[in-house]
């Protein structure tokens, strides 16, 4: 076992505190970016004595980018790179159920629209946040990402996992954004529209999942290869839960967000709420934009 720790760069093992210093920087370049965007393009943007972003939306941004910072660090960077596959698959879905979310709902209009600010920026946004294209999108990359031969260059080359994993959360953000778009120029559906949606999330990763559910042998040489962290624990059963992860927890997820539109809706349609997103005052937001 000791041969097998050291040939993966893992001497003490995964338990061996060793935090990725461009983690903390990416991250805490990150947050710093947020606030100062806050605080000296904000108010540039609302109306006198309105904060820049809601307590709320401060706390989901901080949050998703926690989220990305437990990931991407120790300990579960080690153990799903270099020993579990099924680690490698909860870490795929902070990346791309959770954490794209909350940065979403954390995002002001403004700020989106700051961001999005140049011509062929919003164009290709248009076009790539429509529901069909994003959800497209989204899925052949999911789909691709389980492939044996990517996987297994993401565990041995470091460049190319950074990679995937920024591929992974750009197509994330547009797979959410018909969903949780801060910006009325690219709207989100409506909640019917938005149930239906995420119905069809649902569906694509079946696929992957039921392969590494009922796979009989690995999949991936690089998880096949690695030690086991838990005796009897084998390759095939790490595979397996990873395929019950895939479906069973991002599905869970996906239809309890469902379940919560489904209610929230049906609660507007008895109190004559119209059926709508709520929208922000997008005239006043261009003319203070018209005007600078």
């Amino acid at each position: 076992m000791a041969t097998d720790l050291l040939a993966h760069g893992q001497v003490g093992g995964p338990w061996l505190w060793a935090p990725h210093l461009d983690v903390w920087l990416i991250m805490g370049a990150v947050l710093a970016w947020y606030w100062a965007a806050l605080k000296f393009w904000g108010p540039r943007y609302v109306s006198p004595g309105e904060p820049a972003a809601t307590k709320s939306q401060v706390g989901y941004f901080v949050s998703g980018i926690l989220v990305f910072w437990i990931g991407a660090d120790w300990p579960m960077h080690e153990i799903s790179e270099n020993y579990l596959f099924s680690m490698h698959m909860l870490q795929h879905l902070m990346f791309s159920l959770i954490a794209p979310a909350l940065v979403l709902m954390g995002t002001p209009d403004w700020l989106a629209r700051r961001i999005l600010r140049p011509r062929w920026a919003m164009a290709i946004m248009r076009r790539l946040t429509r529901p069909l294209p994003a959800l497209i999108i989204f899925n052949v990359f999911l789909v691709f990402t389980h492939w044996p031969g990517f996987v297994n260059e993401t565990t041995s080359n470091e460049a190319f996992h950074f990679g995937a994993h920024i591929l992974l959360v750009a197509t994330s953000l547009l797979m959410w954004w018909p969903v949780l778009s801060p910006m009325p120029e690219l709207p989100r559906l409506s909640m019917p529209g938005q149930m239906l949606y995420l119905f069809g999330q649902t569906i694509v990763p079946t696929v992957p999942a039921s392969f590494l559910t009922f796979g009989e042998y690995p999949l991936y040489r690089s998880y096949a290869e690695a030690p086991r962290l838990i005796s009897g624990f084998s390759a095939v059963a790490d595979q397996g839960v990873s395929g019950l992860i895939m479906k069973v927890g991002g599905g869970l997820l996906l239809w309890t967000i469902i379940a919560v539109l489904f209610f929230k809706w049906a609660a507007q349609q008895e109190s004559g709420t119209p059926d709508a997103t709520k929208w922000q005052d997008l005239e006043r937001e261009l003319n203070k934009v018209e005007t600078r």
